[in-house]
């Protein structure tokens, strides 16, 4: 089994949701921390524990953002983060996942699937900590973790979609065995 931290700097979980029925908004949470423990012969073992940081929300418009903060959307202040833990690893084949888990919103958790579906292989950086990356997709309905605001437009239907798309491109990092690394010296 080998241990990964989630680098922070180099993670983000996307999101795009219907505004108004007729485009996506997109935005992203960027302060996502935790680890993964990993071994493709041994995927019963393997597992997946992520933290973001709710306050992180970044849509590039600072009143939707401060809105999203609010009670009506994620309440930063009640349920200052999300959280993900796995339940069960599977390949789907061709070196793709499924990393089954509990997702946890506001409070409110259901299991979700997140498929995987590149893996890259181990690289070494400079400073001697080896490093791979993920990409995984996944779709919830928002109103099943309590983010219910709404509000009905003149022409009918909703100012905000219930379908959520998530894409979350995360970079794992370890210390290489055996390297003494420059800064370390």
């Amino acid at each position: 089994m080998v241990s990964y931290q989630i680098d922070p700097q180099h993670t983000a979980a996307h999101f795009q949701v219907r505004h108004m029925m007729i485009s996506n908004v997109r935005g992203e949470f960027s302060g996502i921390t935790g680890r993964v423990e990993f071994d493709p012969s041994d995927l019963a073992g393997s597992r997946v524990e992520a933290t973001i940081d709710a306050a992180s929300i970044n849509t590039r418009e600072p009143p939707r953002d401060s809105h999203l903060k609010s009670m009506d959307f994620f309440d930063v202040k009640r349920y200052p983060s999300m959280g993900f833990r796995s339940t069960k690893i599977v390949s789907a084949g061709g070196g793709a996942y499924d990393v089954i888990g509990d997702l946890t919103i506001r409070g409110v958790t259901h299991e979700i699937t997140l498929q995987v579906d590149s893996f890259t292989p181990e690289i070494k950086d400079p400073d001697g900590w080896l490093r791979r990356g993920a990409t995984a997709t996944t779709r919830i309905e928002r109103k099943d973790f309590g983010l219910t605001w709404n509000a009905v437009i003149e022409s009918g239907g909703f100012v905000v979609g219930d379908d959520v798309e998530i894409t979350i491109d995360v970079e794992l990092v370890r210390r290489a065995e055996g390297w003494d690394a420059p800064h370390a010296r």
